[in-house]
């Protein structure tokens, strides 16, 4: 009798993520770059060219001429992943998922199953993870014990984080995070943020990894870093947290935003 694929629920993999060798993610680089589950590679069955063309064939032909195609692009792609996997042994692990944990992931995890990996398929695939990642920050961020770094800007808030940082404790650095210095000259040179998704994503992922009894410092902010929406949790608790402010004087604001910020004396963009 031919064993089943196994499948898992998002609470058990984000409880264990040690316990798969690979997180695959075979959704379309465009839907990867958006958002994924962290420590995931993007291994896509097809590419946004190909989701386009077999959705317009889909819409103007018809559902089975859509899925003809479908099946050509997709076993293309598969031969071409099992043969950059191939190195892997038979005691390989992976995890696979795609947006709903349907065709896309079942037609990769099918393969890899009748090979002899022993693959499972995350339940509701990215859809689930996405929703939990909203519920568990709606139930987190109102509990996070923070220390808010408070100042003008210039006055070395995020030195600060990064000594205290490096004398063992606990901080949250959403500049960090949302790539982005935070005040009006805050974008970091020759790099984009990332999308309202993946900044959450990352925030979910970076609290895992902190004692929530614990204080946690973090910076100052607005409701917005950049283009990045702070969720509205962790706005009201940071305006409503214990506050360090500090402060220098001018000159010495203005001789340290020279150094911090010496590229955009360099460069017109």
């Amino acid at each position: 009798m031919q064993r089943k694929i196994q499948v898992t629920e998002i609470a058990e993999l984000l409880s264990q993520p040690d316990g798969y060798d690979s997180i695959i993610d075979v959704r379309s680089p465009s839907e990867f770059h958006e958002d994924h589950i962290p420590g995931a590679i993007n291994l896509p069955v097809l590419n946004d060219q190909e989701r386009a063309e077999v959705g317009t064939i889909y819409a103007r032909v018809d559902p089975f001429t859509a899925r003809k195609r479908g099946a050509v692009l997709t076993s293309q792609n598969i031969a071409q992943h099992i043969f950059t996997l191939s190195d892997h042994g038979k005691d390989w692990k992976p995890l696979i998922y795609c947006w709903r944990g349907g065709q896309r992931s079942g037609s990769l995890a099918l393969v890899m199953h009748e090979i002899g990996w022993g693959v499972t398929l995350l339940q509701g695939g990215y859809k689930t993870y996405r929703r939990h990642v909203q519920q568990e920050l709606d139930r987190l961020l109102p509990r996070l014990r923070l220390i808010v770094v408070a100042g003008p800007t210039g006055c070395g808030k995020t030195d600060l984080l990064h000594q205290l940082r490096s004398q063992g404790r606990q901080v949250l650095d959403l500049e960090s995070l949302a790539n982005h210095r935070g005040s009006l000259l805050g974008r970091e040179p020759g790099t984009c943020q990332p999308s309202q998704k993946w900044f959450e994503s990352s925030l979910h992922h970076e609290l895992c990894q902190l004692d929530l009894e614990k204080p946690i410092y973090v910076e100052s902010e607005s409701s917005k870093i950049g283009e990045i929406h702070l969720p509205t949790a962790l706005f009201k608790n940071l305006i409503t947290s214990s506050a360090v402010v500090l402060s220098c004087d001018r000159s010495q604001r203005a001789q340290y935003l020279v150094r911090r910020y010496q590229h955009l004396t360099q460069s017109i963009e």
